[in-house]
């Protein structure tokens, strides 16, 4: 699945899912960029990392939720590259265990914001660059989602949840707004997957304490959504859009 020369843009690239991401696009021959939010440490050790196995590597600080970010994130893509070929919706936040009955309007409206409208802010400006009707020469676009969508997250972040359904009726719609354009757009609904954002949401322990609801009895790994992004973005995806793919471990 060769990219040689494409460019991609990644959004929370840092770490975590969208780290792998960047580090299975630079073994296929995309040119990286991503973004990310504070932590300075990790997106310079992964932009060396990506330098020394051969690839080229930008990181953008910045917030999704800001649209100003947003334009700027996509400014510094032109600027450093002069394209954009693909770009993965990947940032996002998750809060603490609440009941629905227990959440302030600050928390949700920060959840809607970086989840939702920043999501689809990204992908206004990735379809601008894109889509034939604006001069561009096609690409593909991945949303990240989670199985919080289909399942509720009850008890836990409903919120949360919500925020990732909205982000698989987007892919839907989008997907069909310009499918005539060039442009693919598909999502990953990632399971239990062992990174940071559990921590985040105050619970470290939340893996080992639901690993027993997986059908395949073991979360995943950040490498394994890499893999299902890397080939939605792919030439060998071409007749794929529209399409929310589980990567879940069954659940």
């Amino acid at each position: 699945m060769s990219a040689q020369g494409k460019v991609l843009l990644v959004t929370g690239g840092s770490r975590g899912i969208g780290a792998a991401i960047c580090r299975l696009a630079a073994r296929a021959g995309y040119r990286v960029a991503f973004s990310y939010v504070s932590n300075d440490a990790a997106a310079k050790t992964l932009v060396a990392e990506l330098k020394v196995s051969g690839g080229a590597a930008i990181a953008i600080k910045g917030d999704v939720g800001n649209e100003a970010d947003v334009l700027a994130m996509f400014a510094e893509v032109d600027r450093a590259y002069g394209r954009l070929d693909a770009f993965v919706n990947n940032a996002g936040v998750v809060d603490m265990k609440a009941r629905v009955d227990e959440m302030s309007v600050a928390r949700l409206e920060r959840m809607m914001r970086i989840n939702v409208v920043g999501s689809i802010l990204c992908a206004r400006e990735a379809v601008k660059r894109m889509s034939t009707l604006h001069g561009g020469k096609g690409g593909a676009i991945v949303n990240i989602s989670s199985a919080a969508a289909t399942l509720g997250s009850p008890g836990e972040y409903v919120d949360y949840a919500a925020s990732k359904g909205a982000i698989d009726t987007f892919t839907i719609g989008l997907a069909k707004e310009v499918a005539t354009e060039g442009v693919r757009v598909n999502a990953v609904r990632p399971g239990i997957i062992d990174t940071e954002i559990h921590a985040s949401g105050g619970q470290p322990d939340r893996i080992s304490a639901i690993r027993g609801l997986v059908p395949m009895k073991r979360e995943g790994k950040a490498e394994e959504v890499a893999h299902a992004v890397i080939w939605l973005l792919s030439a060998e995806a071409s007749y794929t859009t529209g399409s929310i793919l589980n990567v879940s471990g069954g659940r």
